[in-house]
Parts: C-alpha cells; structure tokens; sequence
C-alpha cells in the first residue's frame, strides 16, 4: 500500500489536467522541430560542418527525451498516479539521466569548440574536424550512459518526484547514506556544475573576442552593429537557453537535498513548475535555428514544399543555393574588395549557428 502512495499524485485533478495538457503542447513541438533539424540536416550531410554535427546531435537528445518520456508522463498526469510502478520509474529516470546528460554535455562541446575556432579558423581541415567532432559525440553519448546506469549497479537510485507523477535522480535521498550522497555531489559536479561553468566561459570569452574584433571592423568605416547584435544575440540564447530552463529544478533539487520531508516539504505544485520548465527546454532550440539561420528556414521550406509538390523543380536542388551566415553577413556589407578578409576575421565558424 505505501509502495502504491508514493505513486499516487499528490496534485488536484486539474492541475494534473492542465500539466499534462501542457506536456503535450511541449511534446509536439519538441518532435516537430527537431525532426526538422534532423531532416534539412539529412538533406545535406556531405555538407555538414563540424560544429553542425553538435547541433544534430542536441535535435537528438531533444527529440529523444520527448519521444522516451514525456508519452509516460502525459499518460500518468491524466491517469492520475504513475503507471507502471518501479519498473517504468526506472526506466524514466534511466532517460532522463541519458538524455539530459548527454544535452548538457553538448552544449559544452559546442561552446567550447566555438571558442575555440572564434577568430582562428582551423587549418586542419572539414575531415578532420568532422572526425575529431564525431569521437567526441561518441565519448558523450558514453559518458552519459555510465552515469545512467550507475544507480542500476547500485550507486545512487532513481525515485518518484514529490509530486508523484514523474521520476529522476532520488534527490532527497542525499541524507540518507554514504552511498547516495557522493552519488548526487559527484553527479552535481560533473554533469551540472563543470559543463556550465564551460559553457559560461566559453561565451563570455567569445564575446570578448567579437568585441575585439569589431571595435577593429568600426575604424574601416563599415556598419556591422545590426550583425554584431545577431550573434552577440545568438551567443547569448546559446550559452543560457539550457541553463535558465533547468536552474529553477536544481535549485529545487537541492533545496530537498538539505531539508527533511514533514514540515520543510514543499507544496507539490511549487515541486511541479520546475520539471515542466525544464521539460520545454527540448521545444525552443528549432525556434531559435529558424530565427537566425537562413540556411535553416530556406531548407524547411524546401522540405516542406517538397512535401506538397514532390515533382517541383526545387526538389531536384535541395544541395544548390545554400545560404549560411557568412553569406548573411556579405550580403549586409557595401560593395567593397576588403569584404572577405575581414569575415574571416571574425570567424566564419563563429558566425554560423551551431
């Protein structure tokens, strides 16, 4: 009977309605648009750039966790109580774990590879890149899984959510042993704290090194200011996207840490919020490509006109007309020679959505 309690929701009916009504609205767009990150990308996969293939595989894990986890929860919000028990319990925290990991880590890579090519394009190579970026993806996608399992081999434990009707890392399981403690310190340094700090410094630097350079382009007497608000925007939405939609549940997350359940218990609502804010981290990353790629928008709308009209001629040039932000950002310049020095410059990797 208490092992059925714990699953039970600790929400008002309708509050149960509206989250799960909520989580489908997330849902949807979550597969929508990363499937349509996934698919322009896989109109063009020769021509993917190195940095590109980090943005793929943030539409994956996405897409991922919308498809994984959020059809059980939406089903459990509207039945009320957790279905499945343990079981799908495990398994939910496992793909949360998995996929939330294996995101956060990206971001990183993704920061960290920005950075690093800002201002100093790479003379290795598009190869070389694309399979140095390509082991990378893969030590990711490791090194998510083996912080995944870890609960299963008996460090630390997955567990319901106070309010009843999602499960994750037993957070409030911290005071409890040894064993669960250094599980949740070491996870909280390694997959949250370390990738954001690099995430962090990885855009404060880029943006550095932008302001370097355009306070050199502004005595050549061109006008960048609307360029330099795209990508100081871009950089910004990048670095903090992620951390702003999971910040309120790791505050959380530790607020139960270090509170004994009884009277410091929050309400359950207040413990529901942040899982669904988090939860919509996975639906704005194709808004934001579709705001500031060109590139991107032009091949949605092949792809979507191919859909209607399979026999269209634009169809059979899907690979032909391909606009990336270099080609914005000539575009934007007066007609004048010194254009293409000073675009590499700024780093045409940086000034490509990743």
């Amino acid at each position: 009977m208490e092992e059925d309690n714990k699953y039970m929701s600790k929400l008002s009916p309708t509050v149960d309605y509206w989250a799960g009504m909520y989580l489908v609205v997330i849902a949807v767009l979550s597969v929508l648009g990363n499937a349509a990150v996934l698919l322009t990308s896989a109109l063009r996969p020769t021509h993917l750039k190195a940095p590109e293939l980090l943005t793929v595989n943030l539409a994956v894990t996405d897409i991922g966790m919308a498809l994984s986890m959020y059809p059980l929860s939406i089903a459990s919000l509207f039945n009320h109580a957790w279905i499945g028990g343990n079981s799908s319990c495990l398994y939910y925290g496992l793909m949360g774990m998995i996929f939330g990991t294996a995101s956060i880590m990206t971001l990183a890579v993704m920061g960290l590879v920005r950075y690093l090519v800002t201002g100093n394009p790479p003379k290795t190579g598009n190869k070389f890149q694309r399979r140095t970026i390509t082991m990378v993806i893969s030590v990711i996608w490791l090194y998510s899984g083996l912080w995944a399992v870890f609960p299963l081999l008996g460090w630390g434990g997955y567990g319901p959510e106070p309010f009843g009707v999602a499960c994750s890392v037993d957070w409030a399981s911290y005071q409890d042993s040894l064993n669960r403690s250094t599980f949740i310190m070491s996870l909280s340094i390694l997959c949250t704290f370390i990738p954001c700090l690099v995430i962090l410094f990885s855009y404060f630097g880029i943006a550095w090194k932008l302001h370097r350079a355009y306070q050199a382009i502004q005595s050549s007497d061109f006008h960048y200011g609307h360029i330099e608000r795209k990508v100081t925007l871009m950089a910004v939405l990048i670095s903090s996207g992620f951390i702003v939609a999971w910040s309120p549940y790791v505050v959380l997350s530790f607020w139960s840490m270090f509170h004994t359940k009884g009277k410091d218990s929050l309400a359950p609502v207040v413990s529901l919020l942040p899982c669904l804010f988090a939860k919509g981290s996975t639906a704005y990353n194709p808004f934001i490509y579709y705001i500031f790629r060109r590139s991107f928008r032009r091949q949605l709308q092949v792809l979507i006109c191919c859909s209607a009209q399979p026999d269209s001629p634009s169809c059979r040039e899907t690979g032909e007309g391909r606009q990336s932000v270099r080609s914005d950002l000539l575009q934007s310049l007066p007609d004048n020679k010194n254009r293409a020095p000073l675009v590499g410059k700024l780093g045409t990797a940086v000034l490509e959505r990743v």
